[in-house]
């Protein structure tokens, strides 16, 4: 007897329909898998044979060929093992066959018959939407992560007799788990708690409000990490598409929290300077996410920049660029989304003192090879670029508090908003996103700042990418003033924040 099912298998962060068959019939005993499985998918005829014989279930010695269709993709994973005990028990007369006609599942099942969670259940169940499904059956942990979709029934279930019984009568299932609201959760940091440096927080509202990368660079102890950790809490909140898109991601790397299976804050991701590029960008045999991507719509945070090894750095170019990463393999290529803010933060030398002489005990040298491992063409990829100085006995004493995240996060609201009016039909929604054509279009600078510019330009040897992100920065500072014409004063204000590299890489 022949039945199927249909289940998915995650390539990158897409989905693909995988049809489970399964066919029961007379010859010498066997188990056969066809169609691409790897070996951790060949596994299931173990866990599957012996999960059925100790709930009381035998199986006829028979022929059993299971075949995963499409052929030509590489089936990875234990979540196979749900789908592939269905079809056998419909195809070995157990099940009817057309109780799994419009029912997408997947799960790992255990040698007692338990059914395990695992990664990737809310894209699954989206793509069963999609599919136009009856309902989805998914392990019972993974429940909550699959009623995020709506309009689409999702069953968890705990073991195989309750796989059966489902399947036979869907309407049987007890939901256990209300809908629950999305929650806003408290920050546990804000920006009251920074004393003094105005600068620095000028600097990073810029780079908030238009989606601008920031650099820090001071001594050790000014505070480049603790005002680091403090951007996300002057982002606008997510909005319920955002929140799902990040869900999906974290959902597809294995990350979401079993309790609480959305994602409601703006990711900041702060990866250790051993990371490697793979760890950065996202790899494997059938790549999973990286870095770059758990931060998207949030802030990635390199500490002690130059302490990245020279691989991992240039890994971040394409991203930087086109807010996606690409990952070649032989099996395809993969896109993941990859829109963050980079952040990073490092020391203008070893000691971290240059250029003051009286604490500098570096040599020249030893300063041009610690900058020298930053590239040129990464530094142009950076919008901004802020001196942390040393916070003054005075300010570290005062009982004066800083301004609230919550007060900037408002000014920076009214900035984006501004940005969704302008570019509600250009396809970005940032300042920092624009493209060359789009900056002739929407960066119209007045006489004295064109001037400006052109002076800067001449003086300071700018190069092309420089010439247009400090165009990018100008306009979001013309925007926080309500400003339709970019005007020297604004000009004058991104310079302040470009020339980095000619101060200490020069």
């Amino acid at each position: 007897m022949f039945a199927s099912v249909l289940t998915a298998a995650i390539q990158g962060i897409n989905v693909c329909p995988i049809q489970v068959e399964a066919d029961v019939s007379d010859g010498l005993p066997s188990f056969t898998m066809v169609g691409f499985p790897s070996a951790q998918v060949k596994e299931a005829q173990d866990r599957v044979r012996t999960a059925l014989k100790n709930n009381g279930i035998a199986l006829l010695p028979k022929r059993i060929t299971i075949n995963f269709v499409p052929a030509d993709i590489k089936k990875e994973g234990a979540g196979f093992d749900m789908p592939v005990a269905a079809a056998l028990l419909a195809a070995g007369g157990i099940l009817r066959p057309e109780l799994l006609k419009g029912v997408m599942m997947a799960g790992e099942i255990s040698l007692n018959g338990e059914i395990y969670p695992i990664s990737g259940i809310l894209p699954m169940v989206i793509k069963a939407r999609e599919e136009g499904c009856r309902f989805c059956m998914v392990p019972f942990r993974n429940l909550k992560e699959g009623r995020l979709v709506k309009d689409i029934s999702v069953i968890g279930v705990k073991n195989l007799k309750e796989m059966i019984a489902y399947l036979e009568n869907p309407q049987s299932f007890q939901d256990p788990c209300e809908a629950e609201a999305v929650e806003e959760e408290g920050q546990d940091v804000d920006f009251g708690d920074i004393r003094g440096q105005e600068g620095v927080r000028r600097a990073v509202e810029i780079g908030v409000s238009g989606f601008h990368n920031i650099l820090l660079i001071g001594p050790p102890g000014a505070g480049k990490t603790m005002i680091s950790r403090r951007i996300p809490t002057i982002m606008p909140r997510l909005d319920f598409e955002e929140g799902l898109e990040l869900t999906k991601i974290y959902s597809i790397a294995g990350l979401l929290p079993p309790d609480h299976p959305f994602i409601s804050k703006r990711p900041f991701r702060n990866p250790h300077h051993t990371s490697s590029p793979q760890a950065l960008a996202g790899g494997g045999k059938n790549p999973k996410p990286g870095e770059v991507t758990l931060a998207h719509r949030g802030v990635l945070f390199l500490d002690e920049l130059p302490e990245f090894s020279r691989r991992s750095l240039e890994t971040l170019r394409q991203p930087l660029e086109d807010n996606f990463i690409q990952i070649s393999r032989v099996s395809g290529t993969y896109h993941f989304p990859a829109n963050f803010i980079l952040c990073a933060a490092m020391n203008p030398c070893p000691c971290g003192h240059y250029p003051d002489m009286n604490l500098c005990h570096c040599t020249v040298g030893e300063v041009s090879h610690y900058l020298g491992k930053i590239s040129q063409p990464l530094l142009d990829r950076i919008d901004l670029c802020a001196d942390v100085p040393k916070v003054s006995f005075s300010s570290l004493c005062s009982q004066e508090q800083g301004e609230k995240s919550a007060d900037i996060r408002k000014r920076v609201e009214r900035v984006h908003e501004i940005q969704r009016h302008r570019y509600h039909k250009e396809g970005i929604r940032f300042n920092g996103e624009m493209k060359n054509s789009q900056i002739e279009r929407f960066c119209k600078m007045d006489e004295g700042g064109k001037r400006l510019l052109e002076t800067a330009f001449q003086k300071i040897s700018l190069s092309a990418r420089a010439y247009h992100r400090i165009l990018k920065v100008a306009r979001t500072i013309a925007d926080m003033e309500e400003a339709e014409i970019i005007g020297s004063r604004h000009i004058g204000e991104a310079l302040t924040y470009r020339p980095f590299d000619k101060k200490y890489w020069s």
